[in-house]
This record gives structure tokens, C-alpha cells and sequence, in this order.
């Protein structure tokens, strides 16, 4: 892999305000497809302490971010390569003290990160759900910010209290929305515009519509096989969403 010293990449935070909206699924999935374009992909497990990016992906994982952070081993040499262009730096699962790392370890942590990423054309970072420390803190250090939701309404709930603390602590004001399990695009449109509306009329924010994820039965298989549906299913539903979602993403 050749340096991008000269070029910084496109870091990316992907967020949800509430746990068990596919949001894991969207980053694994969104990696694959930005990698299958010709793009140096890094997707870091931003769930230091209940980490499942590696099961998703049925990888065997020997080292991980606890072991930076702890002990100050190179991130470079955890990398786990998924597919040509796509990297993954998996976090620990079970270790409740790594979703809550002093302001010291942040600090750490992200200036490693720095030195490593230059290679990399876009980083995405799946976060942990919530509002936690280790979730806000992502999000300042990404340059744009995804929130995933879906039709449930404590979704919905869950994700403006997480755009409500990021602006209010980081001023942050643009944020890219993403539907997951909308059941027609009509419905996807319909949770974006009441979620749209009550970001514009509380925060005074207007969000962009990255794209909806209609529900497909092809995702739930692919995870069942711990494989990236828009690897293995590349003709479905859901796949063509994510090609859809790249696209926009590329553009920005």
C-alpha cells in the first residue's frame, strides 16, 4: 500500500442513537463498497468496549485497539485486511473500562490514529450506540458525521438526542441521515422529513438525506454468514442502496 502522506483522508463517524439499527451492517457494508471502486478503506471498531465488527465479518482477531491504547502497540500492525482496499482495526468485546478512556487516552488514541491513516482514502468509524464519551468524541474528531435511524420512533428519539449533544458540545451542524428497514421509500422519506423538521425547528439544523435502506431479507442472511451483503448478495435490494450511498459519498 502506497503512503498518502500528501493527502488526508475523509474520516467518517457513523452513529445511532439507539443500539439494534444496522448500523454496524451499514458500515461493514459501506466499506466493502467504497473498496470495490479502487478506494484504500479503513474501518475502525469505534466500540471499544462491546466490539462486533469482527463477528460480522467472521474475522479471527489476535490484537486490538486495547492493546494501543494500553501497552502503545502500532495500530498498523492490528490492521486485519477484509478485501482488497478494505482494512478493518478491531476494538476489544467485554472490557467496560475501554468505553470509558480518560481524556489522556482519547488524546492518545487519536493522535495515533493521525500517524497511521495518511495511506487511507476514507476512514469510517462505527461508533457504539448512545451518547457516551467515546461516541461524542468520534464524532468531533471525523469531518462528517452519519446518524443512523430507523422507522421506530425511540430511533428516532435516540438519534436528535445524539445530534442535540454533538451540537450543543461540538457546534456541530451538518449531519447525513441515513433510513435503515424502511418498508417503502415513502416511509423511508417520511422518518427523514419529521426527523428533518425537528431538527430544523429546535436546532436550527438541516440535515441531508444520505440515502434509505429498504428492508431486504438478504441482510439478515448475509449476517448469518458473517459476510458483507454487498459482496455476497451484490444484486440486491440493500446492495444497490449502498452503491447508491457510496456514490453520494464520493461526490461530497
Amino acid at each position: 500500500m502506497n503512503k498518502r502522506a500528501e493527502t488526508k483522508p475523509t474520516i467518517i463517524c457513523i452513529s445511532s442513537g439507539k443500539g439494534g439499527v444496522g448500523k454496524t451492517s451499514f458500515s461493514v457494508n459501506m466499506a466493502a463498497a467504497l473498496s470495490q471502486r479502487g478506494k484504500q478503506v479503513l474501518l475502525i471498531d469505534g466500540d471499544l468496549g462491546l466490539a462486533n465488527v469482527d463477528v460480522v465479518l467472521g474475522i479471527n482477531v489476535r490484537h486490538n485497539l486495547r492493546e494501543t491504547i494500553e501497552e502503545g502497540r502500532d495500530p498498523a500492525g492490528i490492521l486485519v485486511e477484509v478485501a482488497p482496499g478494505f482494512f478493518v482495526l478491531p476494538a476489544s468485546s467485554g472490557v467496560p473500562e475501554m468505553a470509558n478512556l480518560s481524556y489522556e487516552e482519547q488524546i492518545f488514541l487519536t493522535n495515533t490514529l493521525e500517524e497511521m491513516i495518511g495511506r487511507f482514502d476514507y476512514v469510517l468509524i462505527d461508533t457504539a450506540a448512545g451518547i457516551g464519551d467515546s461516541v461524542l468524541w468520534f464524532n468531533n474528531w471525523a469531518r462528517t458525521n452519519i446518524v443512523v435511524l430507523s422507522p421506530d420512533p425511540t430511533s428516532m428519539t435516540d438519534a436528535y438526542a445524539l445530534m442535540k449533544v454533538l451540537n450543543a458540545r461540538y457546534d456541530r451542524k451538518e449531519f447525513h441521515l441515513m433510513v435503515n428497514s424502511a418498508q417503502t421509500k415513502k416511509e423511508g422519506e417520511s422518518v427523514f422529513n419529521n426527523m428533518s423538521l425537528v431538527l430544523q425547528n429546535f436546532l436550527k439544523i438541516t440535515p441531508s438525506q444520505l440515502g434509505i435502506m429498504p428492508l431486504d431479507s438478504h441482510v439478515a442472511k448475509a449476517i448469518r454468514t458473517q459476510k458483507p451483503f454487498f459482496l455476497t448478495f451484490p444484486d440486491s435490494k440493500a446492495s444497490k442502496a449502498i452503491s447508491q450511498m457510496a456514490s453520494a459519498l464520493i461526490a461530497m
